[in-house]
């Protein structure tokens, strides 16, 4: 199975230090949507692992949370694509949880899911604990500048094999083999 997980905030959508608390506020970075169309349309599947802290910090209702996702689904099959399933923390940082990234604890239900070791499994992120949680799984990470990929990178802490890209489109570009033209 070719499976890729992404992150969500700063790798397929605009980011916010405010939190994407409403439908309205989200909007997909350029070349996004259509990244994971490609992969769709490739036979790949597609999973998002997020964190999701504005649920607990009551800034938002799991039912805005789904209308997100739903904006989100929605915009991405108007171009083909598909999301196959959305790993999600509602918890806060300091709810000791195991799925809150970097403990691996949304990879780990991806792999309970899909009945696979995710050793060699892409995953994309925009910050370190997005890498740190793919990594301890053995997953092939790839840190994009969106977001906070740009500062990621520059705290020089990446684990060693990142590979680091401009944007989404860029990776999935490597990934199905184009050429970056």
């Amino acid at each position: 199975m070719m499976l890729a997980i992404l992150d969500r905030d700063g790798v397929i959508n605009y980011d916010s230090d405010a939190f994407i608390k409403h439908p309205d506020e989200w909007r997909a970075l350029p070349g996004s949507l259509e990244a994971i169309a490609k992969l769709s349309q490739a036979g790949w599947k597609v999973v998002v692992a997020t964190n999701q802290s504005g649920l607990a910090r009551g800034l938002f209702t799991m039912q805005t949370l789904n209308a997100i996702h739903a904006k989100m689904r929605k915009e991405l099959a108007a171009l083909g694509g598909h999301i196959d399933a959305i790993f999600i923390c509602p918890h806060g940082p300091d709810d000791s949880c195991l799925c809150r990234k970097p403990l691996p604890g949304l990879f780990q239900d991806i792999a309970k899911r899909y009945d696979i070791s995710l050793k060699g499994v892409v995953a994309v992120g925009d910050s370190l604990r997005d890498i740190q949680a793919a990594y301890s799984m053995g997953c092939k990470t790839w840190l994009v500048l969106t977001g906070n990929g740009q500062r990621t990178l520059d705290s020089g802490a990446l684990p060693k094999g990142c590979h680091v890209r401009p944007n989404l489109a860029a990776v999935v570009d490597d990934w199905l083999g184009f050429s970056a033209c």
